[in-house]
């Protein structure tokens, strides 16, 4: 059982380092600023996309993210990472990844087979920022 304090640690550095990597503030409503752009002007994909919202990503980020994900109101629920499969099994470790917001209700990790923006296969992975915000995504 040591491993468990040793992972509340690297949790909570983790958590300290990425409260200085943005302002968390300007994140909370779409459209959140340079150096992000919504997915559905740059890729053809919807503007709304059931399940993840409107999405914003900056485009240095690729394809890992995060893409910050909005609900019909423009209310921050969701930061999402798109993590190719083919890198992981080569190896590939994407760290200190940023987070829309420090608040995380409940993640959801699955498998896409591709789409336009990250063609290959991936998974998905979807911090919930509050209680409601799976549902609010959802329609």
């Amino acid at each position: 059982m040591k491993l468990l304090p040793s992972l509340v640690v690297a949790t909570s550095l983790f958590a300290a380092g990425s409260a200085l990597a943005h302002d968390e503030e300007a994140l909370k409503a779409a459209p959140p600023g340079e150096p992000y752009v919504q997915v559905s002007e740059e890729l053809p994909l919807p503007e709304f996309i059931p399940g993840l919202g409107t999405l914003f990503v900056d485009p240095q980020t690729l394809p890992a993210g995060p893409f910050l994900a909005y609900d019909h109101d423009g209310k921050l629920s969701a930061t999402v990472y798109m993590t190719p499969l083919e890198e992981l099994q080569n190896g590939t470790a994407y760290d200190e990844l940023a987070i829309g917001s420090h608040t995380v209700s409940s993640v959801d990790i699955y498998y896409n087979a591709g789409h336009p923006g990250v063609e290959k296969p991936h998974a998905h992975v979807v911090l919930y920022h509050d209680v409601d915000a799976k549902g609010r995504l959802a329609e």
